[in-house]
């Protein structure tokens, strides 16, 4: 029953045939963020699970608490790479938590983990990241964040980054 719940989930008949895997979207952003951020993040969120991608963030509140809750609440997946040594520590959309104890230097498996990066407002942990992201290859689209790093592709709107979701 579990298997077959499982394989659904991942809109897939027989798991060893697989030859493609969905792809995995990092969502960066604040801990702390404003109502009008939470509300973008969490539209991003929708946007995710609606192409068929699994969010993978930080974990904690803010941006990843909002981008979560978007995802999990259009039946999308959500992992939280977690700073800490408590898997409770998760914001409650996140679905699979994963402890790193890592501090900070978690920010380096979110973006090696992503496919792509959907950065939202945030701060220097944010920047770091970016920075990561970018040093590994990875795209990196930006709504009302750091506009002025090279290599991030500003986004205007939500409906911008659905559009590129749709054809990664």
């Amino acid at each position: 029953m579990c298997e077959r719940k499982i394989m659904e989930q991942l809109n897939m008949r027989d798991l060893s045939s697989a030859k493609t895997r969905r792809k995995i979207v990092g969502v960066i952003g604040g801990s702390r963020a404003d109502r009008e951020t939470k509300n973008i993040a969490r539209e991003v969120g929708k946007s995710i699970a609606r192409c068929g991608h699994i969010l993978v963030c930080g974990g904690l509140g803010g941006v990843m608490e909002a981008a979560c809750q978007g995802a999990a609440g259009s039946g999308g997946i959500t992992v939280g790479i977690l700073p800490g040594t408590y898997s409770e520590s998760a914001n409650s959309f996140v679905q699979i938590p994963v402890v790193t104890a890592m501090s900070h230097a978690r920010n380096a498996i979110i973006v090696r983990t992503a496919d792509i990066v959907v950065a939202i407002d945030g701060k220097y942990g944010t920047l770091s990241e970016i920075a990561l992201a970018k040093a590994l290859g990875r795209r990196v689209l930006g709504l009302f964040t750091w506009d002025e790093v090279p290599g991030v592709e500003v986004m205007e709107s939500v409906e911008e980054v659905t559009e590129i979701l749709k054809n990664i």
